[in-house]
């Protein structure tokens, strides 16, 4: 029996929305049976309606999605949050305290108090609360994470990640309403860059290793004078179990396209990922020839081969990425174990890495502890 599915914001010209509505409806899990698409109410009663939603069920706001789905037999199952940083806080909390599972977007909070209260508020609904690092569920990602637990490259010594683009690199594209607001204080909180993409890359790195980041020490940069926020940032890290990390993110790296991409060094080998060639790891034996393992191939894990839709040679892109962010939130919705699933403690991990790195970058670098409170 199919879900019911709502969302909040990513509504039409969206640029997360349509990867939402491909990815929960790939596998018959969900139906998309309620929404608050937009700021302006009737343009997301509208959009909403255009997409399917009963008109009884296409709401102005978030507020009236909540009054109207929680007193219905068939309410929504789970809520996708992917309206502006600022807004998250408040309609995730109250969307688990009236009982409904969560997908947010991230930055789950613009605090660490506030991420701490969803760590708690989940915790006490017994609801999921989810967060959308929808590259940790590549297959080849999962790949990678299960060559660290079976020991295949040793030990990991060392993590090297960026998260790259150029896209926000000519100045005189600045004041763009679509630009300007990611540098803004107001709307993007204490971090631009950092927290827009370098989290995914921190996020991931923890993902793959299965460690922590215990500090952090950072150098941003507004490279456009215009913004207050970094535009760039350099983030040393030093992870609970040992590993050293070394992370870039940039806006204004000019010919760079997606540029996400990690390597992983273990004792007995090495391996690479990149965003923008997903289906592919490059593996090398410490001593050996360099390997190229390809998604859909024999031989691979159970959870890189569950998470395969397609046969071997052909992408599989972004929107099936985050569709496998929907299969696990499904299972686990209907009582089934998913081991990868991101969730709030993540969410909050990753605000922690982001409050420690802006004062590490205040600080001229210095090392800062970049774990929660509630953590340490």
């Amino acid at each position: 029996m199919k879900l019911n599915w709502g969302m909040i914001g990513g509504g039409e010209g969206s640029q997360i929305g349509p990867a939402h509505r491909l990815g929960a409806l790939a596998d018959g899990n969900f139906t998309l049976a309620a929404g608050a698409l937009d700021h302006d109410a009737a343009k997301g009663r509208a959009y909403a309606q255009s997409l399917g939603v009963a008109p009884d069920r296409a709401y102005g706001d978030w507020r009236e999605m909540l009054a109207g789905e929680r007193g219905r037999d068939d309410r929504i199952d789970l809520v996708t949050v992917a309206t502006p940083n600022a807004t998250h806080f408040e309609i995730t909390k109250a969307f688990l305290e009236a009982g409904f599972h969560v997908l947010c977007e991230k930055p789950m909070t613009m605090t660490v108090e506030e991420g701490e209260e969803i760590v708690r508020v989940a915790r006490g609904s017994g609801k999921i609360c989810a967060v959308n690092y929808c590259y940790s569920a590549y297959p080849m990602v999962r790949e990678m994470r299960e060559m660290v637990r079976s020991g295949q490259i040793g030990r990991v010594r060392l993590v090297v990640t960026n998260f790259s683009h150029g896209h926000h690199g000519d100045a005189t594209d600045a004041d763009n309403p679509r630009v300007r607001w990611r540098y803004d204080p107001a709307m993007a909180g204490v971090s631009g860059q950092f927290a827009d993409c370098g989290i995914h890359a921190l996020h991931m790195a923890s993902f793959i290793t299965g460690d922590q980041v215990e500090t952090v020490s950072a150098d941003f940069a507004s490279t456009i004078s215009s913004r207050v926020l970094e535009d760039d940032a350099m983030v040393n890290f030093r992870m609970s179990g040992g590993t050293v990390g070394r992370l870039w993110t940039s806006s204004v790296a000019i010919g760079r396209q997606h540029g996400f991409d990690i390597q992983v060094f273990g004792e007995t080998g090495g391996m690479r990922w990149a965003s923008e060639q997903p289906n592919q790891v490059y593996y090398t034996p410490v001593g050996g020839r360099t390997q190229i393992m390809e998604k859909g191939e024999a031989g691979l894990s159970s959870d890189a081969a569950r998470l395969s839709r397609v046969a071997i040679a052909h992408p599989e892109g972004f929107p099936l990425a985050v569709a496998n962010i929907y299969v696990d939130l499904a299972a686990a919705i209907r009582g089934e174990g998913r081991d990868g699933l991101p969730l709030a403690d993540d969410g909050l991990r990753s605000m922690a890495a982001v409050y420690a790195a802006v004062t590490s970058a205040k600080s001229a670098g210095a090392w800062v502890d970049a774990r929660p409170p509630m953590f340490r």
